[in-house]
């Protein structure tokens, strides 16, 4: 513990830290981090040339600098330095995870608190166990309150992340067939997800959870929870809802986003912020980074939701899409990491779009290339798709959908429309 508080009071020093020289501003803590592919230590040289505050390293030729510290492991006094520093904190801690919606609902928790309170947030997606001890390192004196997003693709690892975070508060987005190869099926997910809620129980901490969801109100019985309002959905595309007697429109598509604003509502509810203000900070969100997004080109409505797939989040696009008008055009990219389920997934989301009549299907990847389609278009890669690509005609009323997981970068098909 002595050589944390120690490290600690060079972080309070610092302007900051970071883990890539390519960033590294003068002033920062560098942690040099190594994994399969990579060795901080051989950039040691170079962050103190740029002039870093203080370096943490595992490579004891290093050790006589006096501004490197030597650890066994660089990135277990990372997380032992973030928890330290969380400690410290007296703001409050939301924690989120869960397999689809995790960003979504993340910012709109932060658009909600933040119409009354100075939030801290998980920029972007850094939520493993290297982008959680990033995120609450960011958090200061000046935080009201901390929210901290969760990723995870194996069990006891939301658990670790939980240890680190100590968040007071938690919620579980839903459990869905994402990371089914790491977690060994639908159940491995549900336990591995359901370690936020054990976290939460054993430190009398509180969730949040949607009244709709049987499965994680059976998980939370036992737990101090606040039930999430019910929204109604107004219209759609985008979504405007009803919240008792108020009326309020949104940038977001898909009934799916229903449930992600219900528990950004509840967050704001239990910080005690007035429904008006909770109103106003879920219709401010406007998402970006190939997340739900709708974007009007050339005369189409294209619903770009490319950031990642799952096949519970495949299915979820596809039922909103086929609830649209006009002419529907779903433009789908593998899924990744389902395993020995993977096959078997993809044949279903095939399936899936000729029950629910999507007049033009096409399919980009080697397990898409792979099924049974019917009459949709198939293609093994994304150059094969893109060299027979003919645009559009939008002289008639068309919604396109893109979706895949992020590997196949489907936000490439908006530079062929």
């Amino acid at each position: 513990m002595q050589i944390i508080e120690e490290l600690y009071n060079r972080f309070r020093e610092s302007e900051g830290i970071s883990t890539d020289t390519r960033t590294l501003k003068k002033g920062e803590l560098f942690v040099a981090l190594s994994g399969d592919n990579f060795d901080g230590n051989r950039y040691v040289s170079t962050a103190i040339e740029k002039g870093a505050n203080h370096i943490i390293c595992t490579d004891k030729s290093h050790a006589d600098h006096k501004n490197v510290t030597v650890v066994e492991n660089a990135l277990k006094t990372l997380q032992e330095l973030a928890n330290y520093h969380r400690k410290q904190l007296k703001a409050p801690i939301v924690a989120l995870t869960g397999s689809n919606g995790k960003t979504t609902t993340k910012e709109l928790i932060v658009s909600v608190l933040s119409q009354q309170y100075k939030v801290s947030a998980t920029k972007g997606n850094l939520n493993n166990h290297i982008g959680v001890p990033l995120t609450l390192l960011s958090f200061d004196e000046s935080t009201e309150i901390g929210v901290v997003e969760m990723g995870a693709n194996h069990l006891k690892e939301i658990k670790a992340l939980s240890e680190i975070a100590a968040p007071d508060y938690g919620l579980i987005t839903n459990f869905g067939k994402a990371h089914l190869e790491g977690f060994g099926g639908i159940e491995g997910v549900k336990r591995g997800k359901s370690e936020l809620y054990d976290y939460i129980a054993g430190n009398k901490g509180k969730v949040m959870v949607r009244q709709q969801d049987a499965e994680q109100l059976k998980r939370s019985a036992d737990i101090d929870r606040r039930l999430a309002p019910i929204f109604r959905i107004q219209s759609s595309q985008p979504l405007s809802i009803v919240w008792d007697e108020l009326e309020f429109q949104t940038n977001l598509t898909g009934i799916y986003n229903v449930g992600n604003m219900e528990l950004a509502a509840a967050v704001g509810l239990e910080m005690n912020i007035p429904k008006e203000k909770i109103v106003t900070g879920l219709s401010l969100y406007t998402p970006e980074n190939n997340r739900s997004q709708i974007i009007r080109k050339n005369g189409l409505t294209i619903i770009k939701d490319a950031y990642n797939a799952n096949p519970t989040s495949m299915r979820a696009a596809l039922e909103n899409l086929s609830q649209q008008s006009g002419h529907k055009t779903a433009i789908l990219g593998d899924m990744f990491e389902l395993g020995i389920y993977a096959s078997d997934e993809h044949q279903n989301i095939a399936d899936l779009a000729d029950e629910l009549k999507i007049d033009r299907v096409i399919l980009i990847g080697e397990n898409f290339y792979k099924t049974q389609a019917g009459s949709h278009e198939k293609y093994e890669n994304f150059n094969t798709f893109s060299k027979s690509w003919t645009p559009l005609d939008s002289s008639s009323n068309k919604v396109i959908l893109i979706k895949g997981s992020r590997g196949m970068a489907l936000e490439r098909v908006l530079d062929l429309i």
